[in-house]
C-alpha cells in the first residue's frame, strides 16, 4: 500500500499563548504523524494581561514565549504577521481588530500559497469567548481561504458551549467569579456540541501541551492573580488528561458561501 503524501497544516490564531490552549495537542499529533504544521500568529500580545513588572517590553517577551512553545510542539515554521494587539474590548483603534479583513485575508492567503497548505484551521464564528481579535481570526482565514489559490480545507478551533456555559454558572453561584460578571455571556460563547464536526484525541501528546502552556509564563498571572493558563498548568495528569486531551473542530464546508453571508450580514 502507497502511504498518503503528508499534508500542510496552518494554524491561525490571535496572539502567542492561543495556540496552546486550543490547539497545541493538534499540532504535536499533526507534527508526530508527518504533517508539515505552520503557525501564524497576528499579533504579539503586547496589550495583554500581566503582571506589572512585565508589561514594559511584553511584546517582546511574549514572541520569546511562542518561539518556545512552538519549538515544545515541533512546529516548522512560525509567521508572526506584527499587527497590533487591540485589549481585550478592542479599546486600541489601530488593533488587529479593527484593520480591513480582505487586506489581512490576501496577507495569510500569501503565505498559503508559499505553503501549497491541504488544511487552514481558525476560530469559530463566536471568536471563542468572543475577543475582539478572536473574532477578526475568525473572518480573515475565511478570506484566506477564498483568496488561496489552492483553496485549502477550512476548519475553525472550538469547544464545547455547555459544560463551559454550566461551569460559569457554577463558579458565579459560589462566588468564585468577579462581582460584575455576566456568567450570560457564555450562553453564545464557543460552539453547540452538536455543532463540533471533529474531536481530536491527543491524550498521547499531552506532554507536549503541557509544556507549550508553562512557556507562555507572562500570561500565568496578574498582579498576584491567577489566570486560566497558570490553572491549567497546575491540574494533576489525570484530571488533565481527561479535562484537556480533546480538542474540538468545526469544518467549514463551503468557505466561500459562509464569508459571503458573513459580508451580508455586516452590511445589513
Amino acid at each position: 500500500m502507497t502511504p498518503h503524501p503528508p499534508h500542510t497544516l496552518v494554524f491561525v490564531h490571535a496572539h502567542p499563548d492561543d495556540e496552546a490552549l486550543l490547539t497545541a495537542g493538534t499540532m504535536a499529533r499533526a507534527v508526530a504523524e508527518g504533517q508539515r504544521v505552520v503557525l501564524i500568529v497576528a499579533t504579539n500580545g503586547e496589550a495583554g494581561l500581566t503582571s506589572t513588572q512585565l508589561s514594559d517590553g511584553l511584546g517582546l517577551q511574549r514572541q520569546a514565549e511562542l518561539a518556545a512553545s512552538a519549538d515544545a510542539l515541533g512546529v516548522h515554521r512560525v509567521v508572526t504577521l506584527n499587527h497590533p494587539d487591540s485589549g481585550l474590548t478592542g479599546e486600541h483603534p489601530t488593533g488587529f481588530a479593527h484593520l480591513d479583513r480582505f487586506k489581512v485575508g490576501k496577507e495569510i492567503a500569501a503565505i498559503l500559497d508559499e505553503e501549497d497548505a491541504d488544511i487552514l484551521i481558525g476560530y469559530d464564528r463566536a471568536g471563542g469567548y468572543g475577543h475582539p481579535d478572536h473574532l477578526q481570526v475568525h473572518r480573515v482565514t475565511r478570506t484566506a481561504a477564498v483568496f488561496a489559490h489552492r483553496p485549502p480545507q477550512l476548519f475553525e478551533a472550538t469547544l464545547p458551549r455547555e459544560p463551559i456555559a454550566k461551569a460559569v454558572r457554577i463558579a458565579a453561584k459560589l462566588h468564585l467569579t468577579p462581582s460584575d460578571w455576566d456568567e450570560s455571556e457564555f450562553d453564545e460563547a464557543w460552539t453547540p456540541r452538536a455543532e463540533i464536526t471533529h474531536r481530536v484525541d491527543i491524550r498521547p501528546f499531552m506532554g507536549a501541551k503541557r509544556q507549550a502552556l508553562r512557556a507562555h509564563a507572562s500570561q500565568a498571572g496578574a498582579d498576584g492573580t491567577m489566570r486560566t493558563l497558570a490553572v491549567l498548568t497546575q491540574i494533576p495528569g489525570p484530571l488533565a488528561a481527561m479535562l484537556l486531551g480533546t480538542e474540538y473542530y468545526v469544518k467549514v464546508s463551503n468557505p466561500r458561501a459562509a464569508k459571503t453571508r458573513a459580508a451580508a450580514s455586516e452590511e445589513s
